[in-house]
């Protein structure tokens, strides 16, 4: 925002310009990636409509998912004997897939 401004002269502004904004309740919001989820609990979102285009704005507390549960880690830690660290490593290798994870992992022994 710009400093020494009054809120409602910026909102004014935003409208003079064809912007518009609107606060959306929510309790949670989920994005999903490659490489897991990341969750953002007690949301503030702001939606901003700009000539048509919709874009969100969204803080709050982050946590990161990685994509594999502990037991698929610990599925594979147990059939494949191997550290935590191989398990994870061989399930992004084989997209979460547990019985090949742990094939990987033996014919690596081997």
């Amino acid at each position: 925002m710009l400093p020494n401004m009054d809120p409602r002269q910026m909102e004014k502004l935003m409208r003079q310009m064809g912007i518009k904004s609107k606060q959306i309740e929510s309790s949670l919001v989920t994005i999903e990636t490659s490489d897991g989820k990341i969750k953002i609990s007690d949301p503030q979102v702001t939606e901003v409509d700009m000539q048509g285009q919709k874009s969100y704005q969204i803080s709050g507390t982050v946590v990161f998912e990685s994509g594999t549960s502990e037991d698929d880690i610990n599925m594979v830690m147990e059939q494949a004997k191997c550290s935590k660290e191989q398990a994870v490593e061989a399930l992004k290798k084989s997209n979460g897939d547990i019985a090949q994870a742990i094939l990987t992992l033996e014919e690596q022994k081997s």
